[in-house]
């Protein structure tokens, strides 16, 4: 297997620098269906043209400027349709002739690649993507200020399609967005989405939190996304379409490690999508869009720390771009480190056992780069590449001892793509990515009398990931709505997993996949069919097939799409997805302990002995789910910068991995009698002992076959059935207010979810229980802005969770967060394109709701659900140049 993957890796070395050389050669030719006046580059901002658009309606005028610029415009029709324009002429570069088209049309324009231009609804109402809307002239000036034009990925996240729709809904979290609102990182930012659960891998989850499962550690000191809480490795994210590399044994990617300054936007599709981009894609995906183009140099600097001690923060961050005739880069890089905070520092953890932390230290080092460049006129480059460096300082106590801990994880990504026009409006894609993630804790056990460091134990966690893709898209044939187009296409993934406590091998596998995989979209029904009760129809179709080391794995989704009239939407989704188990549930050494049959219960000789087996289990299945979904949105055209939207969806889960026996009380326990092998045969207790690399004899007598009454799999197994449902509602709007405009925008979520180990166990809850997601999340708030004064308020709500050994309720947990930012713009002087931001998290300064613990290791609350930073206040201060 080895050898194998050498030759793969081989293999993409030799695919990306042989198309590097041969296609210059292949796109010297003009690109098919367009007018090609000199460098007709989007990335060209020096060139201006002659243009005469014509006055009337809008589509007309954007295929006008298309032929003279020689670009792609793409459009929904039904978005352009009814709306006219003035007309613009003169000399000038074609973002000042689309800005100046788009004024007071509350849409906007964004580059697909360096020759597609696609224009889409504004950012003030709930669908935009979070691009710059093209501003409204102001009174008595000639024309708008130019946009700042942002760059998109090739396709909207949740389909392959480019400009399709995709039936499922999409949360969308632009840069503008992620500014007004405070937020320092992507950890922030996701930790804030109603729909995320920030159990898992995020640096505030402590000492007590593996109750809800073993991914509740945090282990990597990075922020994963947890969509609808099915658990770190149920959620697929990407960057600019790239898989990153897992990180720790839970497979969790750390989003935290990328510059916020770079991130044009970020994605989320909270439904199953592994028809789309293969396994992981349970719970969902999220893709984190880069800025494209980006010119001058950005530099800035935060400081904060909590009111009531701890997390002292200071980050600093340089951003730097430029463009050119044929292309452009962005740079980013960041320093951050905070202090943590103890349990000391708080009045409700005093009872802990000292030291203990209840936000990790940390100390990040990253950097970013994404370049585009054309290469002749059909083809371009792209390579993203990411590099992080964090340390992480965490302690945990015990009534004699305590332990500290320095944890080390590098991240590195490098991910290259080739984009090729073909005639006919077709694009080929020659995408390849290789990561690596590597975790080392060192943890050692001290005395608490003596001082003494009693034990030291090392440990080692390293992923690597590599993925090469070919790809194509684009239309079939037309159809009464429009073009009806496909994107299919072919790929290899790999993945390598090794774990290493001390010097001895804990776990070593690796896994390999081919898959292959196509999508449909038909427009059957569009605006201008003039239809009855159907302003728009659309059905989509997807379907990918895995066959992989853990088995092969086929998965469809179809979706609608359907308008009744321009001030309603609806779509419903239907799917499967899938998740292979982590390569650590696999391949974990295994482990044979004899105990006395006493240990698990009653009914038994004095010297009846069993046998346990522990650790990773190399056939597991993957895991397999039904998602459906539904949404209804409201975008009235009378109030255009009105959006509503009511999302449904229901998860059916099964054969979810763990360990299901977590109790003594086994035998004759009808719940676990399907792990449990009774009287077994030697040649079965052999077999058992041959599987095991590892063996335990706790029984003070040497083993005698003879008296092991049952053999007791503890191993990860393919036990459990999930049921995830629920509700999400989402909203904004945009009203002009004394001098400045005011947006409303907010998001809740409703989740129900179940669990049960066999046929023979009646579900229980999950959500709305200790260390899982509350029934209830929330978040609604304002944002005010006049000029370069920005002000918001945002309030964040989680309802109570039940503490299910006593049946007691939690109070719920409500926090606001203030931001004011000051940018000078554009100015003459020393003090041009300054920017000033103060931001208050937790502004009242709102303690967590407490439980009762059985342990003072534990922390009093549920840190899965609830923060104990308390009132954070940081100060900001950027410039560009």
């Amino acid at each position: 297997m080895k050898t194998r993957t050498l030759r793969n890796a081989i293999s993409i070395a030799l695919l990306v620098t042989a198309a590097g050389a041969t296609l210059p050669v292949l796109g010297q030719g003009e690109l098919p269906g367009a007018v090609v006046p000199g460098d007709a580059s989007a990335s060209n901002l020096a060139v201006k043209t002659d243009f005469d658009l014509p006055a009337g309606e809008l589509a007309a005028a954007l295929d006008a400027l298309g032929r003279q610029s020689g670009l792609r415009m793409r459009y929904p029709p039904e978005l352009v349709a009814g709306r006219t324009v003035r007309a613009v002429q003169g000399r000038m570069g074609w973002r000042d002739a689309l800005t100046r088209l788009l004024a007071g049309s509350g849409l906007e324009y964004e580059l697909v690649d360096s020759r597609t231009v696609a224009i889409r609804r504004g950012a003030g109402q709930a669908r935009a993507t979070g691009s710059k809307a093209a501003p409204t002239a102001a009174p008595g000036s000639a024309s708008p200020a130019p946009a700042v034009t942002n760059m998109a990925s090739v396709q909207v996240t949740g389909t392959r399609i480019r400009g399709g729709s995709t039936p499922s809904p999409v949360i969308t979290l632009s840069s503008k967005q992620i500014q007004q609102e405070g937020f320092s990182d992507l950890g922030e930012v996701i930790r804030s989405v109603p729909q995320n659960f920030s159990g898992g891998q995020n640096p505030g989850v402590a000492a007590g939190a593996a109750q809800g499962g073993p991914s509740d550690q945090n282990m990597t000191g990075g922020s994963g996304l947890n969509l609808r809480g099915l658990g770190p490795d149920a959620t697929l994210t990407l960057l600019n379409g790239h898989r990153m590399s897992y990180g720790g044994f839970a497979q969790s990617v750390d989003i935290s490690a990328i510059p916020v300054e770079a991130v044009q936007r970020l994605e989320i599709v909270p439904d199953g999508a592994s028809a789309i981009y293969g396994s992981d894609a349970v719970g969902g995906v999220a893709n984190v869009i880069l800025k494209r183009d980006f010119d001058g140099v950005t530099a800035g600097t935060r400081y904060g720390g909590a009111t009531e001690g701890g997390l002292t923060t200071r980050e600093y961050s340089v951003t730097a771009g430029t463009t050119w005739a044929t292309g452009g880069f962005i740079v980013a890089g960041e320093k951050t480190s905070n202090d943590p905070v103890y349990s000391d520092q708080r009045d409700y953890t005093q009872s802990m056992y000292r030291p203990s932390t209840l936000w990790q230290g940390n100390d990040l080092r990253s950097g970013l780069l994404s370049l585009h460049q054309s290469l002749g006129d059909s083809t371009e480059l792209h390579l993203d590449a990411l590099r992080s460096e964090r340390n992480i300082l965490t302690d945990m106590a015990y009534a004699s001892t305590y332990s500290p801990a320095k944890i080390k994880s590098d991240t590195t990504l490098l991910a290259p793509s080739f984009d090729i026009w073909l005639p006919g409006d077709w694009t080929l894609t020659l995408s390849g990515a290789l990561g690596k993630e590597k975790n080392i804790v060192s943890a050692t056990t001290v005395n608490r009398a003596s001082g003494v460091v009693t034990a030291h134990s090392p440990v080692t966690y390293r992923n690597k990931s590599l993925t090469y893709e070919i790809g194509a898209e684009g239309p079939l044939v037309t159809l009464p709505g429009g073009e009806a187009r496909l994107a299919a296409g072919a790929g290899y993934r790999y993945n390598d997993f090794l774990y290493l406590s001390g010097n001895a091998v804990k776990a070593d596998g690796e896994e390999s996949s081919r898959f292959a995989y196509a999508e449909l979209n038909l427009p059957l029904v569009g605006p201008e069919q003039s239809v009855g009760g159907i302003e728009r129809l659309a059905l989509t179709g997807a379907v990918r097939a895995e066959d992989g080391d853990y088995g092969r794995v086929t998965t469809p989704r179809f979706g609608v799409v359907y308008s009744p009239s321009a001030d309603f939407s609806l779509k419903a989704s239907w799917g499967k997805s899938f998740k292979a188990s982590t390569l650590e549930q696999r391949y974990s050494a295994g482990t044979a302990i004899y105990y006395p049959a006493s240990t698990f219960g009653v009914g038994y000789p004095v010297d009846a002995a069993a046998l346990w087996l522990a650790g990773g289990n190399v056939n597991l299945r993957p895991e397999r789910a039904r998602t459906r979904s539904g949404s209804l949105a409201f975008h009235p055209e009378a109030l255009s910068s009105l959006e509503l939207e009511l999302t449904w969806f229901d998860i059916d889960y099964t054969e979810r991995v763990l360990k299901p026996i977590n109790t003594v009380d086994v035998f004759g326990n009808p719940i676990y009698a399907d792990f449990v092998h009774y009287n077994p045969t030697e040649a079965a207790q052999m077999a058992a002992l041959a599987s095991a690399g590892t063996f335990y004899n706790y029984v003070g007598s040497p083993y005698d076959a003879g008296k092991v009454v049952a053999i007791i799999d503890g191993r990860y197994l393919n036990a459990a059935r999930q049921r995830i449902k629920g509700s999400d509602l989402s909203g904004s709007y945009q009203v002009g207010l004394g001098l400045g405009q005011l947006t409303v925008r907010g998001s809740a979520s409703w989740l129900d979810s179940t669990q049960s180990l066999t046929a023979a166990q009646r579900p229980y809850d999950l959500a709305g229980t200790l260390f899982y997601p509350a029934r209830v999340s929330s978040r609604l708030g304002a944002v005010w802005q006049q000029g370069g004064f920005t002000a918001s308020l945002f309030g964040n709500y989680k309802s109570g969770v039940t503490n299910v050994a006593n049946g007691r309720k939690g109070a719920s947990f409500t926090t606001f967060d203030a931001t004011l930012r000051y940018d000078t713009g554009a100015r003459d002087d020393a003090w041009s394109n300054l920017a000033l931001e103060l931001s208050a998290q937790n502004l009242f300064n709102r303690a967590p709701p407490l439980y009762v613990v059985t342990s003072l290791t534990y922390t009093p609350y549920d840190s899965t659900n609830y923060s104990a930073v308390g009132r954070f206040l940081s100060l900001s201060v950027s410039k560009h140049w």
